[in-house]
C-alpha cells in the first residue's frame, strides 16, 4: 500500500506543480495587466514539478519495518 502511495505521488507531482504555476501566473497577469506572466508561471511550475519528481524518485524505498 505504501508503494501505491509513492507512485501516486509521482504521478501527481508534475501536473500539480505545472497547473499551480500557470494559475499563479494568470493571477499575476490580471493583477499587473500583462499577457506573458502565465508563461513564466508555466515554466517555473514545470521546473518545480521536475525537481519534485526527481526528489521523489530518488528517495530510497523504506521497507516499512521501522529501521
Amino acid at each position: 500500500m505504501l508503494q501505491f502511495g509513492r507512485y501516486l505521488q509521482i504521478g501527481f507531482a508534475l501536473p500539480a506543480a505545472t497547473l499551480l504555476g500557470w494559475f499563479v501566473g494568470s493571477l499575476l497577469d490580471r493583477r499587473f495587466h500583462t499577457s506573458w506572466l502565465y508563461m513564466v508561471g508555466l515554466i517555473v511550475g514545470s521546473v518545480a514539478g521536475f525537481i519534485g519528481l526527481i526528489r521523489i524518485a530518488s528517495k530510497p524505498e523504506s521497507d516499512g519495518d521501522g529501521s
